[in-house]
């Protein structure tokens, strides 16, 4: 079974794994980069950024 890169679907390259070459990895690491991946979560409540104990 041969694996394939995860953004174009040419055979991966070991080297880039999981991608076929740099340019692909490049690709991918600049959409982590700008935001267009994320990961989601709930928003934060701005108490939530106080430390521990300063609660008054």
């Amino acid at each position: 079974m041969t694996r394939t890169c995860s953004r174009c679907d040419k055979p991966m390259d070991p080297v880039y794994r999981p991608f076929c070459s740099k340019r692909c990895a490049d690709i991918d690491l600049q959409k982590w980069l700008t935001g267009s991946y994320a990961i989601p979560g709930s928003e934060l409540d701005d108490e939530s950024d106080s430390e521990p104990g300063d609660e008054q």
